[in-house]
């Protein structure tokens, strides 16, 4: 069994398998978490700021996973994944934004595990006095988590190579299959013979069309944060307006804030642009952070599909290959998910909730 790809969900996957006793090789060309895995944000809202999609029960799932996850993983790592509940205020500026924040009212409050409230200006500042000024209310979410990425992420593979998982450095050159089978893959170093493949490989995916003769609808969508310095005392509430928002991180003390969502292809640096853009939308949410500190900006690339649904599951025309990627923005939040569910199928040929509609199968007919 051979994982391309080392970012949460390969390492994810190899640590499931390990642990129904399949071992797996998890090929990685950079290094673990080097790419989106490495530099996301963590937070784990359950997707309730912003209503139902695709994903939905994928997220409701990999949500109930994390608890027991993050207590095996601390436990036979030692490392710290910062597993903390992270209550979500999310700012009106405008009366758009009440109607976008309060489109889902009924499903948001509906959820389980939830506390999802609507408050007015004044009941907004008084649980964060660093508002904008220019805040007309404030959707505030209670019963999500952060999550460190980086350190989920280490902490999978390590634990997956105490289970027999092996980890390689190398770059994936093909694929090779004969009678609709798989026989093997081949890196810049050696070839490994496997009956299975799996391709995690976030936005490099694409890669496998090639490969497997298959169609892979996935395309990267850039995005960056950057982090911040401030004197100020640490924020309690993850803070948002629109598709933006800034926390305090216990990993570091600063403060992240984000993100863009950026069509440059396959082009991770960073840019002015972007730092800038950030800028302006945390000064509009916090016009405290004026001050702070730049220390740090970061980009990845995450991977999107047409329809914003993850590709999961079996190609039907090729008896042992799998995939598993495009989780996007939401990729942390469902990579516990995605991993177990395509881990159990390979294991057991089973899975805890119906995957079907998002089978690679649905871009070929």
């Amino acid at each position: 069994m051979v994982i391309i790809g080392g970012g949460i969900t390969g390492v994810g996957i190899a640590y499931f398998l390990a642990q129904n006793g399949v071992k797996s090789t998890v090929i990685e060309r950079d290094s673990i978490a080097s790419h989106a895995s490495g530099f996301a944000y963590g937070g784990l809202s359950g997707g309730i700021p912003n209503g139902p999609n695709i994903n939905t029960p994928i997220i409701d799932y990999s949500m109930s996973l994390f608890p027991s996850l993050v207590d095996e993983l601390q436990t036979q790592t030692g490392i710290d994944l910062q597993f903390r509940k992270r209550d979500l205020l999310r700012l009106a500026l405008s009366q758009n934004d009440i109607d976008d924040l309060t489109k889902h009212s009924n499903w948001q409050k509906e959820q389980e595990n939830y506390k999802v409230s609507w408050l007015n200006e004044y009941e907004a500042k008084a649980l964060e006095p660093r508002i904008t000024d220019e805040t007309i209310g404030a959707l505030h979410v209670e019963g999500s988590f952060d999550v460190e990425p980086y350190r989920l992420t280490l902490a999978l593979a390590q634990a997956s190579e105490k289970l027999g998982a092996t980890i390689k450095s190398g770059n994936v050159t093909a694929i090779l299959q004969e009678n609709h089978k798989i026989l093997g893959v081949r890196t810049d170093k050696d070839f490994i013979a496997c009956e299975n493949v799996i391709v995690a490989m976030g936005p490099w995916s694409i890669n496998a069309q090639s490969w497997l003769n298959v169609n892979i609808p996935i395309k990267p969508l850039k995005g960056q944060i950057i982090r911040l310095r401030s004197d100020d005392k640490p924020f309690e509430f993850s803070i948002g307006h629109g598709k933006n928002y800034a926390m305090t991180k216990p990993s570091d003390q600063l403060v992240w804030c984000g993100t863009t969502e950026e069509d440059a292809e396959f082009e991770e640096g960073t840019t002015i642009a972007a730092r800038d853009q950030i800028i302006d939308s945390s000064l509009r949410m916090l016009p405290c952070l004026e001050n702070a500190e730049l220390i740090l900006q970061t980009a990845c690339l995450r991977p999107i599909t047409p329809d914003n649904g993850i590709i999961l599951g079996q190609f039907q025309e090729i008896q042992g290959a799998y995939i598993a990627t495009g989780g996007g923005r939401q990729g942390i939040m469902m990579g516990p998910g995605i991993s177990k569910l395509l881990a159990d199928l390979i294991a057991f040929g089973t899975h805890e909730i119906g995957i079907d509609q998002f089978s690679p199968n649905r871009f070929t007919q």
